[in-house]
């Protein structure tokens, strides 16, 4: 199987590649800079702008599911406006390429505790509130797609550096807490929920959230 992921050099992308080469997957990984790609058998890197639709298309074809990991930047001024867009231009070229499969990892910021998204609450970080707002309203969007087979993950609300131990609790609209009362996932752990959802396809046309 052929996948593409996008934003491979990010915060999780790396253990993207890592864990689709684990299970024997040809990988296809998109960054902004491919020199940041490692080199390793079964991966190809691939440099494409999610502002130019029809190049990214056409990196993104012959390929059977993408996955995206697309960030703007945490320290971008615009990093709403150009993590929305950019994320509607993936979709985009995604059907253009002709790929049915799609998943896309989005924030924590907006899952539901007591009926309120957590990226609204008073005590949601300020630093992280245009990321997570723009997440939380491209999951929106996101929504009312009906060609493709798209999946959103939400990740723990602590997402962290870690091992992989492939071994988590599953929910849908609000986080996953341990009897601590923590809500935490590796992005080792995020990568194993990513390609378990890819060959299981348990969330369909839906978003799901994983923690310890």
């Amino acid at each position: 199987m052929k996948v593409v992921i996008i934003g491979a050099t990010g915060f999780v992308g790396p253990e993207l590649v890592k864990e689709g080469i684990l299970r024997g997957y040809e990988v296809t990984a998109i960054a902004r800079n491919t020199d940041k790609v490692e080199k390793q058998a079964g991966v190809t890197a691939v440099s494409a702008d999610v502002n130019d639709v029809d190049a990214l298309a056409s990196a993104l074809s012959g390929h059977d599911a993408v996955i995206n990991s697309f960030n703007a930047g945490w320290t971008n001024p615009n990093l709403y406006n150009d993590f929305l867009q950019g994320s509607k231009n993936i979709q985009q070229a995604v059907k253009k390429a002709g790929i049915k499969r799609f998943i896309t990892i989005g924030g924590a910021g907006s899952l539901f505790i007591d009926g309120k998204q957590l990226v609204d609450s008073p005590e949601f970080p300020k630093e992280y509130y245009p990321g997570a707002s723009a997440a939380r309203d491209y999951l929106t969007e996101l929504r009312n797609e009906q060609e493709l087979d798209w999946t959103f993950l939400s990740p723990a609300i602590n997402l962290h550096p870690g091992k992989r131990t492939a071994e988590f609790r599953i929910g849908t609209e609000s986080p996953v807490f341990n009897a601590e009362g923590k809500s935490d996932i590796s992005t080792a752990d995020l990568a194993v929920a990513i390609f378990n959802e890819l060959e299981n396809n348990q969330f369909i046309k839906q978003r799901f959230t994983v923690g310890y």
